[in-house]
């Protein structure tokens, strides 16, 4: 079986580079070892020679495979060196998450955890540590520093070459190599970056420290929960009670003040939002941990594969879309240039009926407001009804659709909604009675995990359940996971096709061109994530929203952080007066 796999390729090469890349930058190369499988011809190339190569030094052609672990750090050292990119890859790290995922392996996911967990023999950490932080020095290196840096190189290629006969009977190929092919866009993705407003972001960390206490203040004006610095939990308890907003409380009975909780309440009641911005500003927000280039982009590792649904999970502190909302608004396209946010509309919605086969729930989204066309299939509303003539119902059947996708009980849409019981209980009852065949199929997804403990996305990507795992959260899966194989989809296609594609958020993909070109650009995106749906979803087509962005303007979530971004912009350009 191996052997008839590995066959098919003229070369299969395990390669790994070492290099040196401060927070923002892209990386400088300090070596590459790499070694073919049938010749077991190997290649040490250091320093000096390296960065003097215009090309690889091996064939990166269809009849090439190329064999890493986490191997987008491999292609961004390729794109920093402007070599051509393999056409094939075989990521060893999303491997072998996808095998365990759902689980810890003892030793962790990194490629030591996975040599432990396969019984081979490894370097030891301690010795790898130093190895790295010589890397990360960076040049230039005497010849004992080199060889040395060589050694270590080629000892992950012997990893790579311990691990491959060992991992390929467990892996399923085809969709192993779309894995791979993702992991190249991932690197074309972090190499662009996002482009940020320097002097903004500068004015913000030298004053950040002197505006806490007035934007407090400002903020604090409309609730009047603070003493100073601190936040009081009675006088939150009694603005909630003045203004009627149930809140979750702990298995303490005090409230909860986690920013998840406060997110969620957020969605419900908007008035909190400002609130929340604050305190996930004060609390978590560390401006000078963002990752920003000389060259004024946001790049940071995207952490490919790193959740359970297969999702990205970039770091918070160093993600432009990790921290506040209102600090996305540092993101601004330079002259002549555009940046644009498109998203699916109401993508987990559209999966969930596309995979389900829900024809109720397919007549709903395709109506162009699924929450609306709910209310009317329920009775709910006339046929006539409209966003304007019944937005208080269409906000709570919307409120039942979403929360339907979670598992959400009776009692916790009660609460969302701030209702009865017998209230949320009702909406449930009408959504099982519209959407049947979806209820019935998210049933045997639960079921199906329950008992062959596993779940799969169309592509492979699968969560092992081992005991304990939330239904609530198995009958997400299929959505969020899903939605990520759409992503990875899309992200490989706009990137294959020549588009700047910055990041993934989510749903949606921001991308940059010239401003010139930006509106064609956003059109070749549409269409690359419309074919992405299609191809997930089986010829189920879903729609797409898209925001643009020109210079000298900034971008904006309209929803959410505007007011906290005009009030910390004000403070600090007082502060700077």
């Amino acid at each position: 079986m191996i052997v008839d796999w590995l066959n098919r390729f003229d070369s299969v090469w395990s390669i790994d580079f070492e290099f040196s890349q401060p927070p923002g930058e892209r990386p400088h190369v300090v070596c590459l070892v790499a070694r073919e499988f049938h010749s077991k011809r190997l290649v040490r190339i250091g320093f000096d020679e390296i960065n003097k190569m215009d090309r690889p030094p091996f064939d990166v052609g269809p009849n090439a495979l190329f064999v890493a672990y986490f191997s987008s750090a491999e292609w961004n050292c390729f794109r920093s060196l402007g070599w051509p990119l393999p056409s094939l890859v075989l990521d060893l790290w999303c491997e072998f998450k996808n095998m365990l995922n759902g689980s810890t392996p003892p030793a962790g996911f990194g490629l030591l955890g996975c040599l432990a967990f396969h019984g081979c023999d490894s370097m030891d950490a301690t010795e790898k540590t130093s190895m790295r932080d010589l890397a990360i020095r960076g040049g230039p290196y005497d010849a004992s520093e080199m060889l040395a840096l060589l050694d270590y190189c080629q000892s992950d290629v012997d990893a790579l070459d311990k691990l491959l006969p060992i991992m390929l009977p467990k892996i399923d190929f085809p969709y192993a190599i779309h894995r791979g092919r993702y992991m190249v866009s991932v690197s074309a993705m972090e190499h662009a970056g996002v482009p940020i407003d320097v002097e903004t972001l500068a004015m913000f960390r030298r004053q950040w420290g002197p505006i806490k206490s007035n934007l407090i203040a400002s903020v604090d004006e409309s609730f009047g929960v603070f003493d100073g610095l601190t936040f009081k939990q009675d006088r939150f308890a009694d603005y909630l009670i003045r203004h009627r907003i149930p809140w979750p409380e702990t298995d303490s009975g005090r409230l909860a003040l986690d920013d998840e909780t406060f997110r969620q309440q957020a969605k419900s009641y908007p008035q909190i939002s400002p609130l929340r911005e604050l305190r996930h500003s004060l609390s978590e927000m560390k401006l000078e941990k963002l990752e920003v280039g000389s060259d004024g982009r946001n790049r940071t590792m995207l952490r490919p594969f790193a959740s359970r649904s297969g999702r990205n999970q970039p770091s918070n502190n160093k993600f432009i879309f990790g921290p506040s909302v209102w600090l996305r608004s540092l993101i601004k396209p330079r002259q002549g240039r555009s940046v644009a946010y498109v998203d699916w509309s109401q993508q987990e919605l559209g999966i969930a009926a596309a995979l389900s086969g829900d024809p109720a729930m397919a007549q709903a989204y395709a109506s162009g407001d699924p929450y609306l066309e709910f209310a009317r299939m329920a009775g709910a509303v006339p046929p006539s009804a409209t966003k304007k003539t019944h937005p208080a119902e269409r906000s709570a059947f919307k409120v039942c659709m979403l929360a339907t996708q979670y598992g959400m009980s009776e009692f916790g849409l009660a609460a969302k909604l701030n209702k009865p019981v017998a209230f949320a209980r009702i909406l449930l009852r009408q959504h099982r009675e519209t959407f049947p065949v979806f209820w019935r199929w998210s049933q045997s997804n639960v079921d199906t995990a329950m008992l062959t403990l596993e779940l799969k996305t169309v592509f492979g990507w699968t969560i092992h359940t081992i005991g304990g795992d939330n239904p609530r959260s198995l009958a997400n899966f299929p959505m969020q996971a899903n939605g990520a194989e759409m992503m990875r989809l899309a992200c490989s296609l706009a990137t294959e096709a020549g588009i700047t594609v910055c990041c993934p958020v989510h749903d949606a993909i921001l991308i940059e061109a010239d401003t010139d070109k930006i509106n064609a650009t956003v059109a070749q995106t549409q269409l690359i994530m419309q074919e992405a749906g299609k191809i997930v979803l089986d010829g189920f087509e879903l729609d797409s929203d898209a925001k643009i962005v020109s210079w000298p303007d900034r971008y904006f979530d309209e929803d959410r952080g505007r007011e906290m971004w005009e009030k910390v912009f004000r403070l600090a350009t007082e502060a700077e007066k």
